[in-house]
């Protein structure tokens, strides 16, 4: 089974999934339309609606507010793309300019102010005060997790510890989150609520893995944003910190100017890159992976199933 073969497992869900996200991001405010549509509309993934539609599959959910919920992440993985474009000063976002390179940081930054308002109005509307509070604890980590990961900004003393707990925080506790209002839908007991929670977060996890390996050797046709922007921005990523664990004195005073530098030109990112740990980077992300199609054995074999495992080996297959 491959991508195709899954989201035609879920495309008419989708399909409708999408016709929500439309009729949500109506305002009398034309200019909140027109930035959440030129980023909402823009062909992204949809893995989080992806997820949430099949978690909700295999807990035997038969009802319609996993459309609605489905929504309801969407809009909150988009408020938060918004925000990060601002403090990253992003220049591209799904191959498109980023809103804030076209309206400016204000806008942007209210714009997701209104995704992450609307988003909970809408899930209150699901009327499951579980779903609400696991929604808002995801959200309060990925503010957290911003926060962390401006602090450890320029800093070759942070830990492979410490940058899991910015991605456990900023990607994958609503990949996790995700899942388990999938979970919760269906009315699964614990230990499955709780395996398929830990499927996403553990999802999650490779899945920014990969995006920081991508970030030193994809192209930026095909990854949808800037290449080597972590290293402009100076951020100490999985790559970077292998590389100044094994590095001489001299290479890592190299690499942090780098980190330092206001700006990167060709011959110092074939520079970073020369060092860069990504086979270690991708090797941590095929075990995180195997941990999530681990979390799946407590559940029957079927064909959302095998989807689910196949979502998991595509997270390091994928080419952006």
């Amino acid at each position: 089974m491959d991508i195709k073969k899954i989201l035609k497992l879920v495309d008419s869900d989708l399909i409708r999934v999408g016709d929500e996200l439309k009729k949500n991001l109506q305002s009398d405010v034309g200019l909140i339309s027109e930035v959440g549509e030129h980023l909402i509309l823009s062909g992204g993934k949809r893995l989080r609606p992806m997820l949430l539609l099949m978690a909700a599959d295999l807990a035997g959910y038969k009802g319609d507010k996993h459309i609605l919920l489905a929504a309801v992440v969407e809009f909150i993985h988009t408020a938060t793309l918004l925000h990060d474009d601002v403090v990253d000063n992003a220049e591209l976002r799904r191959g498109k300019s980023s809103a804030n390179s076209l309206w400016g940081n204000e806008v942007s930054v209210l714009v997701g102010d209104f995704l992450y308002s609307k988003s909970f109005l809408m899930a209150v509307e699901c009327e499951n005060l579980k779903i609400l509070r696991v929604l808002s604890d995801a959200t309060t980590d990925m503010a957290k997790g911003m926060v962390f990961e401006l602090i450890k900004t320029h800093d070759v003393e942070t830990s492979e510890e410490d940058y899991i707990q910015v991605i456990k925080d900023k990607t994958a506790v609503l990949i996790s989150a995700t899942c388990q209002v999938g979970a919760i839908l269906g009315g699964l007991n614990e230990e499955k609520e709780l395996a398929l929670r830990d499927y996403g977060m553990n999802m999650g996890i490779a899945f920014q893995l990969m995006d920081d390996s991508m970030d030193y050797v994809s192209n930026e046709k095909d990854f949808g944003k800037t290449i080597g922007t972590d290293l402009q921005e100076g951020k100490v990523t999985l790559p970077v910190i292998k590389a100044l664990s094994e590095c001489s004195v001299e290479e890592k005073l190299s690499i942090k100017g780098l980190l330092d530098s206001d700006s990167v030109d060709k011959g110092d990112f074939d520079l970073a890159l020369e060092y860069a740990g990504i086979e270690y980077t991708v090797s941590k992300a095929r075990d995180y992976v195997s941990k999530a199609k681990g979390n799946l054995d407590l559940f029957a074999d079927s064909a959302i199933k095998d989807a689910l495992l196949e979502m998991a080996d595509y997270v390091i297959e994928r080419e952006n």
